[in-house]
Protein backbone atom coordinates (compact mmCIF):
# COMPACT_ATOMS: atom_id res chain seq x y z
CA UNK A 1 0.00 0.00 0.00
CA UNK A 2 2.88 2.50 0.71
CA UNK A 3 4.11 1.66 -2.33
CA UNK A 4 0.93 2.52 -4.21
CA UNK A 5 0.86 5.54 -2.35
CA UNK A 6 4.24 6.87 -3.14
CA UNK A 7 3.95 5.69 -7.36
CA UNK A 8 0.59 7.95 -7.12
CA UNK A 9 2.27 10.93 -5.58
CA UNK A 10 5.54 10.58 -8.00
CA UNK A 11 2.70 10.30 -10.56
CA UNK A 12 0.84 13.55 -9.74
CA UNK A 13 4.52 15.42 -9.50
CA UNK A 14 5.27 14.25 -12.87
CA UNK A 15 1.97 15.95 -14.33
CA UNK A 16 2.29 19.06 -12.10
CA UNK A 17 5.89 19.59 -13.87
CA UNK A 18 3.84 19.67 -17.32
CA UNK A 19 5.27 16.04 -17.93
CA UNK A 20 2.80 14.14 -20.62
CA UNK A 21 1.80 11.08 -20.65
CA UNK A 22 2.97 9.51 -24.10
CA UNK A 23 1.39 6.66 -25.79
CA UNK A 24 3.98 4.31 -27.27
CA UNK A 25 3.27 5.17 -31.51
CA UNK A 26 3.08 0.91 -32.34
CA UNK A 27 -0.07 0.78 -29.87
CA UNK A 28 -1.62 3.60 -31.63
CA UNK A 29 -4.33 2.28 -34.90
CA UNK A 30 -3.07 4.02 -38.21
CA UNK A 31 -6.44 4.91 -38.84
CA UNK A 32 -8.09 6.13 -35.61
CA UNK A 33 -4.81 7.13 -33.70
CA UNK A 34 -6.39 6.30 -30.80
CA UNK A 35 -4.97 3.43 -28.53
CA UNK A 36 -6.14 -0.02 -29.85
CA UNK A 37 -8.46 -2.21 -27.94
CA UNK A 38 -8.89 -5.18 -30.00
CA UNK A 39 -5.30 -4.94 -32.59
CA UNK A 40 -5.55 -7.56 -35.60
CA UNK A 41 -2.93 -7.76 -38.40
CA UNK A 42 -3.78 -7.73 -42.23
CA UNK A 43 -2.01 -9.78 -44.71
CA UNK A 44 0.39 -6.77 -45.83
CA UNK A 45 1.76 -6.97 -42.16
CA UNK A 46 0.01 -3.74 -40.73
CA UNK A 47 -1.85 -3.89 -37.24
CA UNK A 48 -4.65 -1.74 -36.91
CA UNK A 49 -7.52 -1.51 -34.01
CA UNK A 50 -10.44 -4.04 -35.47
CA UNK A 51 -13.35 -1.52 -35.59
CA UNK A 52 -11.28 0.67 -37.91
CA UNK A 53 -9.99 -1.66 -40.30
CA UNK A 54 -13.80 -3.27 -40.58
CA UNK A 55 -15.24 -0.29 -41.16
CA UNK A 56 -12.82 0.64 -44.02
CA UNK A 57 -13.22 -3.16 -45.43
CA UNK A 58 -16.87 -2.66 -45.49
CA UNK A 59 -16.46 1.02 -47.17
CA UNK A 60 -15.52 -1.33 -50.17
CA UNK A 61 -11.68 -0.43 -49.96
CA UNK A 62 -9.66 -3.56 -50.29
CA UNK A 63 -5.96 -2.09 -49.98
CA UNK A 64 -4.05 -1.75 -46.85
CA UNK A 65 -4.58 1.95 -45.71
CA UNK A 66 -1.20 2.25 -44.60
CA UNK A 67 0.53 1.27 -47.11
CA UNK A 68 -1.75 1.37 -50.22
CA UNK A 69 -1.43 -2.28 -51.07
CA UNK A 70 -3.80 -4.64 -52.17
CA UNK A 71 -4.88 -7.32 -49.82
CA UNK A 72 -4.62 -10.69 -50.58
CA UNK A 73 -6.68 -11.88 -47.95
CA UNK A 74 -9.54 -9.55 -45.83
CA UNK A 75 -8.68 -12.49 -43.03
CA UNK A 76 -7.94 -10.24 -39.60
CA UNK A 77 -5.28 -12.30 -37.54
CA UNK A 78 -5.82 -11.11 -33.71
CA UNK A 79 -2.44 -9.93 -32.66
CA UNK A 80 -2.52 -11.24 -29.14
CA UNK A 81 1.24 -10.13 -28.62
CA UNK A 82 0.77 -6.49 -28.56
CA UNK A 83 -2.25 -6.36 -27.20
CA UNK A 84 -1.22 -8.01 -24.26
CA UNK A 85 1.58 -5.38 -24.21
CA UNK A 86 -1.40 -2.44 -24.58
CA UNK A 87 -2.84 -4.03 -22.02
CA UNK A 88 0.35 -4.52 -19.62
CA UNK A 89 1.32 -0.55 -20.30
CA UNK A 90 -2.29 0.32 -19.40
CA UNK A 91 -1.89 -1.55 -15.83
CA UNK A 92 1.38 0.31 -16.02
CA UNK A 93 -0.08 3.82 -16.21
CA UNK A 94 -3.18 3.49 -14.26
CA UNK A 95 -2.53 6.05 -11.93
CA UNK A 96 -2.11 8.57 -15.31
CA UNK A 97 -6.19 7.73 -15.24
CA UNK A 98 -5.08 4.99 -18.11
CA UNK A 99 -7.49 1.71 -17.96
CA UNK A 100 -6.45 -1.65 -18.56
CA UNK A 101 -7.96 -2.32 -22.00
CA UNK A 102 -10.29 -5.84 -21.54
CA UNK A 103 -9.54 -8.58 -23.39
CA UNK A 104 -12.02 -8.91 -26.93
CA UNK A 105 -14.38 -11.46 -27.76
CA UNK A 106 -13.22 -13.24 -30.54
CA UNK A 107 -16.03 -12.21 -33.07
CA UNK A 108 -18.23 -14.65 -34.58
CA UNK A 109 -17.43 -15.79 -38.66
CA UNK A 110 -19.74 -16.09 -40.95
CA UNK A 111 -18.70 -20.05 -41.17
CA UNK A 112 -19.62 -20.22 -37.34
CA UNK A 113 -23.45 -18.94 -38.09
CA UNK A 114 -24.27 -21.04 -41.56
CA UNK A 115 -23.07 -23.35 -39.06
CA UNK A 116 -25.47 -23.28 -36.34
CA UNK A 117 -28.12 -22.30 -38.96
CA UNK A 118 -28.05 -25.47 -40.75
CA UNK A 119 -27.97 -27.38 -37.72
CA UNK A 120 -30.85 -25.04 -36.59
CA UNK A 121 -32.46 -26.26 -39.71
CA UNK A 122 -31.85 -29.85 -39.49
CA UNK A 123 -33.36 -29.50 -35.86
CA UNK A 124 -36.48 -27.80 -36.92
CA UNK A 125 -37.41 -30.76 -39.51
CA UNK A 126 -37.82 -33.31 -36.75
CA UNK A 127 -39.03 -30.59 -34.63
CA UNK A 128 -36.16 -31.31 -32.16
CA UNK A 129 -37.01 -28.36 -29.43
CA UNK A 130 -34.47 -28.76 -26.94
CA UNK A 131 -31.76 -28.68 -29.58
CA UNK A 132 -33.51 -26.22 -31.05
CA UNK A 133 -33.35 -24.34 -27.95
CA UNK A 134 -29.75 -24.33 -27.40
CA UNK A 135 -28.72 -23.24 -30.96
CA UNK A 136 -31.31 -20.09 -30.49
CA UNK A 137 -29.69 -19.25 -27.51
CA UNK A 138 -26.24 -19.45 -29.35
CA UNK A 139 -27.29 -16.85 -31.64
CA UNK A 140 -28.64 -14.56 -28.72
CA UNK A 141 -25.22 -14.93 -27.22
CA UNK A 142 -23.64 -14.13 -30.24
CA UNK A 143 -25.81 -10.96 -30.64
CA UNK A 144 -25.37 -9.65 -27.00
CA UNK A 145 -21.84 -9.26 -27.42
CA UNK A 146 -21.56 -7.23 -30.41
CA UNK A 147 -22.94 -5.10 -33.30
CA UNK A 148 -20.13 -6.54 -35.63
CA UNK A 149 -21.65 -10.03 -34.62
CA UNK A 150 -25.06 -9.15 -35.14
CA UNK A 151 -24.51 -8.16 -38.54
CA UNK A 152 -22.86 -11.01 -39.22
CA UNK A 153 -26.08 -13.25 -37.89
CA UNK A 154 -28.01 -11.16 -40.59
CA UNK A 155 -25.55 -11.08 -43.68
CA UNK A 156 -25.84 -14.84 -43.04
CA UNK A 157 -29.83 -15.56 -43.66
CA UNK A 158 -30.42 -16.07 -39.92
CA UNK A 159 -34.01 -14.17 -40.10
CA UNK A 160 -35.38 -16.79 -42.70
CA UNK A 161 -34.07 -19.64 -40.89
CA UNK A 162 -35.61 -18.43 -37.47
CA UNK A 163 -38.85 -17.55 -39.42
CA UNK A 164 -39.38 -21.09 -40.80
CA UNK A 165 -38.65 -22.71 -37.11
CA UNK A 166 -41.34 -20.12 -35.68
CA UNK A 167 -43.90 -21.08 -38.30
CA UNK A 168 -42.71 -24.78 -37.97
CA UNK A 169 -43.33 -24.77 -33.90
CA UNK A 170 -46.16 -22.65 -34.12
CA UNK A 171 -48.16 -24.56 -36.16
CA UNK A 172 -46.76 -28.19 -34.33
CA UNK A 173 -48.34 -26.44 -30.96
CA UNK A 174 -49.10 -22.97 -29.28
CA UNK A 175 -48.45 -24.08 -25.23
CA UNK A 176 -46.55 -26.88 -25.42
CA UNK A 177 -43.57 -25.02 -27.64
CA UNK A 178 -44.19 -21.49 -25.95
CA UNK A 179 -40.71 -20.90 -24.27
CA UNK A 180 -39.42 -21.64 -27.72
CA UNK A 181 -41.01 -19.24 -30.16
CA UNK A 182 -40.32 -16.78 -27.72
CA UNK A 183 -37.03 -16.86 -27.43
CA UNK A 184 -37.25 -17.46 -31.15
CA UNK A 185 -39.12 -14.14 -31.36
CA UNK A 186 -36.90 -12.66 -29.22
CA UNK A 187 -33.98 -12.98 -31.72
CA UNK A 188 -36.37 -11.73 -34.77
CA UNK A 189 -36.97 -8.71 -32.83
CA UNK A 190 -33.10 -7.47 -32.47
CA UNK A 191 -32.81 -8.27 -36.17
CA UNK A 192 -35.48 -6.37 -37.56
CA UNK A 193 -33.60 -2.80 -37.36
CA UNK A 194 -31.00 -4.38 -40.38
CA UNK A 195 -33.38 -4.46 -42.41
CA UNK A 196 -33.72 -1.04 -43.65
CA UNK A 197 -36.92 -1.22 -46.41
CA UNK A 198 -38.35 -4.64 -45.39
CA UNK A 199 -38.17 -7.93 -44.65
CA UNK A 200 -36.91 -10.60 -46.52
CA UNK A 201 -39.67 -12.17 -48.83
CA UNK A 202 -39.22 -15.77 -47.39
CA UNK A 203 -38.98 -14.47 -43.89
CA UNK A 204 -42.17 -12.28 -44.20
CA UNK A 205 -43.64 -15.98 -46.02
CA UNK A 206 -43.18 -17.55 -42.86
CA UNK A 207 -43.69 -14.79 -40.14
CA UNK A 208 -46.97 -14.11 -42.11
CA UNK A 209 -48.03 -17.41 -42.42
CA UNK A 210 -51.83 -18.02 -40.76
CA UNK A 211 -50.39 -20.43 -38.27
CA UNK A 212 -47.33 -17.81 -37.21
CA UNK A 213 -50.25 -14.97 -37.07
CA UNK A 214 -52.53 -16.83 -34.73
CA UNK A 215 -49.21 -17.38 -32.42
CA UNK A 216 -48.51 -14.15 -32.30
CA UNK A 217 -51.80 -12.87 -31.41
CA UNK A 218 -52.36 -15.84 -28.68
CA UNK A 219 -49.07 -14.26 -27.76
CA UNK A 220 -50.64 -10.70 -27.41
CA UNK A 221 -53.09 -12.67 -25.37
CA UNK A 222 -51.72 -15.02 -23.28
CA UNK A 223 -47.96 -14.50 -22.73
CA UNK A 224 -45.83 -12.00 -20.70
CA UNK A 225 -45.40 -8.27 -21.42
CA UNK A 226 -42.05 -9.52 -22.90
CA UNK A 227 -43.56 -11.48 -25.16
CA UNK A 228 -46.55 -9.31 -26.17
CA UNK A 229 -43.93 -6.28 -26.82
CA UNK A 230 -42.06 -9.07 -29.47
CA UNK A 231 -45.09 -9.84 -30.86
CA UNK A 232 -46.62 -6.64 -31.09
CA UNK A 233 -42.99 -5.52 -32.94
CA UNK A 234 -43.50 -8.60 -35.47
CA UNK A 235 -47.22 -7.59 -36.45
CA UNK A 236 -45.41 -3.89 -37.16
CA UNK A 237 -42.72 -5.26 -39.15
CA UNK A 238 -45.21 -7.29 -41.37
CA UNK A 239 -47.93 -5.34 -41.56
CA UNK A 240 -45.91 -2.53 -42.75
CA UNK A 241 -43.45 -4.60 -45.30
CA UNK A 242 -46.73 -5.72 -47.34
CA UNK A 243 -50.14 -4.71 -47.21
CA UNK A 244 -51.46 -8.76 -47.46
CA UNK A 245 -49.92 -9.07 -44.34
CA UNK A 246 -52.54 -6.75 -42.75
CA UNK A 247 -55.13 -8.45 -44.47
CA UNK A 248 -54.31 -11.71 -43.29
CA UNK A 249 -54.27 -10.31 -40.13
CA UNK A 250 -57.80 -9.10 -40.38
CA UNK A 251 -58.89 -12.52 -40.44
CA UNK A 252 -57.25 -13.63 -37.08
CA UNK A 253 -60.25 -14.25 -34.67
CA UNK A 254 -60.34 -11.59 -31.65
CA UNK A 255 -57.44 -9.61 -33.38
CA UNK A 256 -59.63 -6.07 -33.19
CA UNK A 257 -60.68 -6.46 -29.54
CA UNK A 258 -56.49 -7.24 -28.46
CA UNK A 259 -55.01 -4.18 -30.30
CA UNK A 260 -57.84 -1.85 -28.91
CA UNK A 261 -57.13 -2.89 -25.65
CA UNK A 262 -53.44 -2.39 -25.55
CA UNK A 263 -55.11 1.38 -26.39
CA UNK A 264 -57.47 1.90 -23.72
CA UNK A 265 -55.17 -0.28 -20.91
CA UNK A 266 -51.87 0.80 -22.11
CA UNK A 267 -49.00 -1.22 -20.59
CA UNK A 268 -46.35 0.11 -22.25
CA UNK A 269 -45.21 2.94 -24.51
CA UNK A 270 -43.60 0.27 -27.11
CA UNK A 271 -46.66 -1.76 -27.34
CA UNK A 272 -48.83 1.09 -27.60
CA UNK A 273 -47.10 2.42 -30.22
CA UNK A 274 -46.91 -0.29 -32.49
CA UNK A 275 -50.89 -1.38 -32.30
CA UNK A 276 -51.37 1.99 -33.27
CA UNK A 277 -49.34 1.35 -35.75
CA UNK A 278 -50.91 -1.91 -36.92
CA UNK A 279 -54.24 -0.37 -36.21
CA UNK A 280 -53.49 1.81 -39.25
CA UNK A 281 -52.37 -0.70 -41.81
CA UNK A 282 -55.59 -2.83 -40.74
CA UNK A 283 -57.89 0.50 -41.76
CA UNK A 284 -55.58 0.93 -45.00
CA UNK A 285 -55.94 -2.21 -46.02
CA UNK A 286 -58.68 -2.55 -49.70
CA UNK A 287 -62.15 -1.28 -48.76
CA UNK A 288 -63.47 -4.81 -49.00
CA UNK A 289 -61.45 -5.68 -45.95
CA UNK A 290 -61.30 -2.53 -44.30
CA UNK A 291 -64.77 -1.25 -44.52
CA UNK A 292 -66.05 -3.53 -42.03
CA UNK A 293 -62.95 -3.24 -39.65
CA UNK A 294 -63.24 0.71 -38.77
CA UNK A 295 -67.02 0.34 -38.57
CA UNK A 296 -66.21 -2.50 -35.53
CA UNK A 297 -63.28 -0.17 -34.18
CA UNK A 298 -65.60 3.25 -34.38
CA UNK A 299 -68.26 0.97 -32.61
CA UNK A 300 -65.73 -0.08 -29.71
CA UNK A 301 -64.97 3.58 -28.85
CA UNK A 302 -61.61 4.29 -30.92
CA UNK A 303 -62.30 7.92 -32.35
CA UNK A 304 -62.87 9.12 -28.45
CA UNK A 305 -60.30 7.43 -27.31
CA UNK A 306 -57.77 8.31 -30.37
CA UNK A 307 -58.56 12.14 -29.07
CA UNK A 308 -57.15 11.41 -25.45
CA UNK A 309 -53.99 9.62 -26.84
CA UNK A 310 -53.35 12.97 -29.25
CA UNK A 311 -53.63 15.23 -26.08
CA UNK A 312 -51.62 12.99 -23.40
CA UNK A 313 -48.85 11.26 -25.22
CA UNK A 314 -45.44 12.01 -27.27
CA UNK A 315 -44.65 13.04 -30.30
CA UNK A 316 -44.25 9.86 -32.36
CA UNK A 317 -47.28 8.53 -30.80
CA UNK A 318 -49.25 11.08 -31.10
CA UNK A 319 -48.69 11.02 -34.67
CA UNK A 320 -49.36 8.16 -35.78
CA UNK A 321 -52.99 8.30 -33.41
CA UNK A 322 -53.57 11.48 -36.04
CA UNK A 323 -53.17 9.23 -38.92
CA UNK A 324 -55.42 6.26 -37.27
CA UNK A 325 -57.96 8.61 -36.65
CA UNK A 326 -57.70 10.43 -39.89
CA UNK A 327 -58.26 6.83 -41.77
CA UNK A 328 -61.08 6.44 -39.73
CA UNK A 329 -62.74 9.70 -41.10
CA UNK A 330 -63.05 8.33 -44.23
CA UNK A 331 -66.42 6.43 -43.49
CA UNK A 332 -69.71 7.78 -42.49
CA UNK A 333 -69.37 5.60 -38.71
CA UNK A 334 -66.50 7.25 -38.13
CA UNK A 335 -66.90 10.71 -39.26
CA UNK A 336 -70.30 10.91 -37.19
CA UNK A 337 -68.70 10.04 -34.04
CA UNK A 338 -65.82 12.37 -34.77
CA UNK A 339 -67.85 15.10 -35.31
CA UNK A 340 -70.29 14.95 -32.06
CA UNK A 341 -67.32 14.99 -29.77
CA UNK A 342 -66.26 18.20 -28.29
CA UNK A 343 -62.69 17.74 -28.74
CA UNK A 344 -62.53 16.61 -31.97
CA UNK A 345 -61.47 20.35 -33.60
CA UNK A 346 -59.71 21.65 -30.54
CA UNK A 347 -57.61 19.04 -30.77
CA UNK A 348 -56.99 18.67 -34.40
CA UNK A 349 -56.50 22.09 -35.14
CA UNK A 350 -54.37 22.45 -31.68
CA UNK A 351 -51.72 19.76 -33.59
CA UNK A 352 -51.30 21.80 -36.89
CA UNK A 353 -48.06 22.96 -37.04
CA UNK A 354 -47.38 21.74 -33.43
CA UNK A 355 -46.22 17.95 -33.49
CA UNK A 356 -44.81 17.36 -37.29
CA UNK A 357 -45.26 17.40 -40.85
CA UNK A 358 -46.60 14.23 -40.98
CA UNK A 359 -49.00 14.99 -38.08
CA UNK A 360 -49.94 18.53 -39.49
CA UNK A 361 -51.07 16.73 -42.60
CA UNK A 362 -53.27 14.04 -40.92
CA UNK A 363 -54.54 17.12 -39.05
CA UNK A 364 -55.74 19.03 -41.64
CA UNK A 365 -56.54 15.82 -43.75
CA UNK A 366 -59.13 14.54 -40.84
CA UNK A 367 -61.13 18.39 -40.43
CA UNK A 368 -61.34 18.38 -44.34
CA UNK A 369 -62.67 14.95 -44.36
CA UNK A 370 -65.20 15.81 -42.00
CA UNK A 371 -66.54 19.48 -43.77
CA UNK A 372 -67.60 17.09 -46.46
CA UNK A 373 -69.77 15.17 -44.10
CA UNK A 374 -73.71 15.88 -44.02
CA UNK A 375 -74.55 20.12 -44.19
CA UNK A 376 -75.33 20.69 -40.52
CA UNK A 377 -71.90 18.76 -39.52
CA UNK A 378 -70.02 20.41 -42.29
CA UNK A 379 -71.20 24.25 -40.89
CA UNK A 380 -71.02 22.89 -37.10
CA UNK A 381 -67.40 21.68 -38.33
CA UNK A 382 -66.20 24.68 -39.58
CA UNK A 383 -67.72 27.16 -37.38
CA UNK A 384 -65.70 25.24 -34.37
CA UNK A 385 -62.60 24.83 -36.16
CA UNK A 386 -62.66 28.70 -36.81
CA UNK A 387 -63.35 29.55 -33.03
CA UNK A 388 -60.00 28.05 -32.40
CA UNK A 389 -58.10 29.31 -34.68
CA UNK A 390 -57.83 27.45 -37.70
CA UNK A 391 -57.60 30.41 -40.47
CA UNK A 392 -54.85 31.91 -39.23
CA UNK A 393 -53.15 28.21 -39.04
CA UNK A 394 -53.84 27.45 -42.61
CA UNK A 395 -52.88 30.47 -43.78
CA UNK A 396 -49.35 30.21 -42.21
CA UNK A 397 -48.97 26.93 -42.84
CA UNK A 398 -49.66 28.13 -47.17
CA UNK A 399 -46.42 30.46 -46.34
CA UNK A 400 -44.32 27.49 -44.89
CA UNK A 401 -45.19 25.20 -47.56
CA UNK A 402 -46.78 22.01 -47.63
CA UNK A 403 -46.99 18.76 -49.59
CA UNK A 404 -49.73 18.98 -52.76
CA UNK A 405 -52.40 17.51 -51.13
CA UNK A 406 -52.00 19.40 -47.52
CA UNK A 407 -52.04 21.86 -49.68
CA UNK A 408 -55.32 21.73 -51.82
CA UNK A 409 -57.43 20.28 -48.86
CA UNK A 410 -56.12 23.87 -46.31
CA UNK A 411 -56.74 25.89 -49.64
CA UNK A 412 -60.74 24.56 -50.23
CA UNK A 413 -61.00 24.91 -46.22
CA UNK A 414 -60.02 28.36 -46.46
CA UNK A 415 -62.52 29.34 -49.36
CA UNK A 416 -65.69 27.23 -47.14
CA UNK A 417 -65.00 28.81 -43.76
CA UNK A 418 -64.58 32.50 -45.78
CA UNK A 419 -68.39 32.85 -45.17
CA UNK A 420 -68.94 31.98 -41.37
CA UNK A 421 -65.38 34.39 -40.39
CA UNK A 422 -67.03 37.72 -39.39
CA UNK A 423 -67.36 37.47 -35.39
CA UNK A 424 -66.17 33.64 -34.97
CA UNK A 425 -62.39 33.82 -35.59
CA UNK A 426 -60.16 33.54 -32.06
CA UNK A 427 -56.48 33.47 -32.38
CA UNK A 428 -54.22 31.54 -29.92
CA UNK A 429 -51.35 34.11 -29.82
CA UNK A 430 -49.45 31.35 -28.30
CA UNK A 431 -48.97 29.07 -31.58
CA UNK A 432 -47.93 31.94 -33.60
CA UNK A 433 -44.98 33.34 -31.20
CA UNK A 434 -41.52 33.46 -33.20
CA UNK A 435 -42.63 30.92 -35.47
CA UNK A 436 -41.03 30.19 -38.31
CA UNK A 437 -41.68 26.32 -39.58
CA UNK A 438 -42.37 23.60 -36.86
CA UNK A 439 -41.00 20.77 -38.82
Amino acid sequence: MVFSWKRKRAAQEKLKKGEELVIPKQFLCPISLDLMKDPVTLSSGITYDRESIEAWLEGGSFTCPATNQVLRSLDQIPNHSLRRMIQDWGVANRNYGVERIPTPRVPVSGIQVSEVLLSLEVSVKSLNGLRCLELVHKIKKWGSESERNRRCVVANGAIRVLAAAFEAFARDSFESNATLLEEILSNMNWMFPFFQHSLDTEAQARLGSQDSLRCLVWFLKCRDLSAKQDSMIALKELASSDQKHAEALATIEEVNEVLFRFIKEPICPTITKASLMVIFYLLSSPPSTSTKIKSEFVKMGLVSLLLEVIVDSEKSTSETALGVFDVLCDCEEGKEEASRNALTCPVLVKKILRVSELATQFSVSAIWKLSKHEKEHEVNVLVEALQVGIFQKLVLLLQCGCGGETKEKATELLKLMNPYRAGLECIDSVDFKNLKRSF
